[in-house]
């Protein structure tokens, strides 16, 4: 029986989206996972992200790292260096900072998104025509639960969950060179 080939992959972002992705892609035992994320968990994250209330006040990246197998970067991606030399980077951020040095960038990447019930995945193999539409809007940081979210549980959105989905059976598509779509968007 031939052994599989690890793939050397990046996350950046361990919450709402990553938190997800990343015992997904752990099961396989295929991906050597470095994550990145500067953040730590709080406890406004625990209804809608995977992490314990023991979690809270640790860094997201070394909770994920006591759980699964990852190498734990509890430090932000600001530049186009940061993300070379990997198979695949899979921005998992709630940012477009990283989103517009990712799409600029010449490493082979994909773009997972969550806000509210709205959910989106972009890969490389999308026209860069239309790059600018897709790293456009305000910058800083937003929920993926969306504006107007209210902290309540019982308004919870999983949107993350269903992207996080998405972006590990894409992976595994594109990996051993299945078809994969260029976008993807959902509507819950």
């Amino acid at each position: 029986m031939k052994k599989e080939t690890k793939r050397n992959v990046m996350i950046i972002g361990a919450g709402g989206i990553g938190s997800f992705l990343i015992p997904l892609l752990d099961k396989t035992g295929l991906y050597n996972m470095t994550v990145y994320d500067p953040d730590i968990v709080e406890e406004k994250n625990l209804t809608y992200q995977n992490f314990t209330a023991e979690e809270v006040s640790k860094k997201k990246v070394v909770a994920m790292a006591e759980r699964y197998k990852l190498e734990a970067m509890p430090f932000p991606v600001l530049t186009a260096n940061q993300i070379k030399g990997f198979d695949l980077v899979i921005c998992c951020a709630d940012n477009l900072d990283i989103r517009r040095v990712m799409y600029n960038s010449d490493v082979k990447w994909l773009d997972l998104r969550a806000q509210g019930r709205n959910g989106a995945m972009i890969s490389f193999k999308e026209d860069p025509k239309f790059y600018n539409t897709f790293t456009s809007g305000p910058d800083g940081s937003f929920s993926c639960q969306g504006n107007d979210w209210d902290g309540k549980a019982e308004g919870v959105k999983f949107m993350q969950v269903v992207i996080a989905g998405y972006g590990a059976q894409w992976m595994q598509n594109y990996f051993i060179g299945n078809y994969v779509a260029k976008h993807f968007s959902i509507n819950g």
